[in-house]
């Protein structure tokens, strides 16, 4: 009797273990009056090992509700995401599971440029941005600042461009029918980087030290970049930057860190080119976006969103050498002024819309901020 009642409490472990799901249900609501397809799904990694086991060679695949494959990517962060594909007040429903491992169209990209004097840059499928690296101090002299170039295609350029360059077949200076880099840096914070602002006054670093590539793609694209200690104000001051963009963002994602014991103004900053030009500041001070006048590209809209929060908005104007002319170049800037908490990052957003991408005029960008900052504070709602 003893015997059977051991096979069967073996039969009921076995099957146990057997019954284990193979796949996950995930259900995603949008709760956004606005849609959301290109949000990203943020499950926790660990949370999708639990649930769904791999054999040696699958990897976790997701499938949408006509059972299509879709892009998927696990972070360097110990996330797994996915496009959510949610329209205004819609649920929809994916599953994960165990399959056959695949690949993507890469939707972002980013790269260490060796070849043009340590540019880092990165793009995904609406916008590229690029920033200066150490082998360009001794031609150009310093600049911290983020540069931008003006995209009108969905494929990654950022190689083509740079090969076409260097070789001199093609100038990226010039719109060859996918976009180009017309935006002027220099001495200033370009379009959205971040200074210390102490005692009134802007405490620009040098170029980036050391770079990382802590993912690429299909969907997720980070790059963490390390400076010298920045001397602000007699008080020497470690600092990062972290860049991250999703797939389908007009936006890159910014996690400034500085070696502070206590809180500091710090303000990121769109540089200003005309007296005349539009600037606007959001009521609720959680963006500002700024239109850059450029008579070669046309409109250009640049956009920075504080999830937290702006203190404040503010023109500043300052003069500094020019290490290839001898002399004092002027830069202005707008300026998103806000507080740095001490021992704790600060996270913002840096980005744009062109007219001849997607955006028609400056009241298309704006409608594209104020949604972006309002999915930020309301998640799409995640289930499983």
């Amino acid at each position: 009797m003893k015997r059977v009642i051991y096979l069967l409490f073996a039969a009921v472990l076995l099957a146990s273990c057997n019954s284990k799901p193979k796949e996950m249900t995930v259900t995603v609501e949008n709760p956004s009056d606005f849609d959301r397809t290109t949000d990203l799904v943020e499950l926790s990694l660990d949370a999708v090992k639990a649930k769904v086991t791999l054999a040696e060679g699958q990897t976790y695949v997701v499938k949408n509700t006509k059972g299509e494959i879709i892009p998927s990517q696990v972070t360097y962060d110990g996330k797994f995401i996915f496009q959510s594909g949610v329209k205004a007040k819609e649920t929809v429903s994916f599953t994960v599971s165990a399959g056959e491992k695949q690949e993507f169209k890469a939707q972002t990209y980013g790269r260490f440029i060796t070849e043009r004097k340590d540019d880092f840059a990165w793009e995904n499928d609406r916008v590229a941005f690029r920033i200066y690296g150490p082998a360009l101090i001794a031609s150009d002299g310093p600049s911290n600042g983020l540069d931008i170039w003006y995209k009108r295609t969905n494929d990654m350029k950022i190689d083509q461009w740079y090969k076409d360059d260097i070789a001199g077949t093609a100038s990226y200076h010039e719109d060859h029918g996918e976009g180009l880099d017309d935006y002027k840096v220099g001495r200033s914070l370009g379009a959205g980087a971040m200074a210390p602002f102490v005692n009134g006054k802007l405490w620009l670093n040098e170029n980036f030290a050391s770079q990382e590539l802590l993912e690429n793609g299909p969907l997720r694209t980070t790059l963490k970049l390390t400076y010298k200690d920045l001397n602000v104000d007699g008080k020497a001051y470690s600092e990062t930057r972290t860049f991250s963009i999703d797939a389908g963002s007009q936006y890159s994602k910014v996690i400034q860190e500085y070696g502070v014991t206590e809180d500091m103004t710090v303000a990121a900053g769109i540089a200003k080119r005309a007296a005349n030009d539009t600037i606007i500041f959001s009521p609720e001070k959680d963006y500002i976006i700024y239109r850059e006048p450029s008579e070669k590209a046309g409109p250009v809209y640049l956009g920075l969103v504080f999830p937290t929060g702006i203190d404040s908005m503010v023109i500043d104007t300052y003069k500094v050498a020019n290490a290839k002319t001898k002399k004092e170049d002027t830069f202005s800037h707008v300026l998103a002024v806000a507080t740095y908490k001490a021992n704790q990052p600060i996270v913002y957003y840096t980005g744009y819309g062109w007219s001849k991408f997607g955006f028609a005029d400056e009241a298309a960008f704006q409608t594209y901020t104020s949604n972006f900052s309002k999915g930020l504070k309301q998640p799409l709602v995640v289930k499983f």
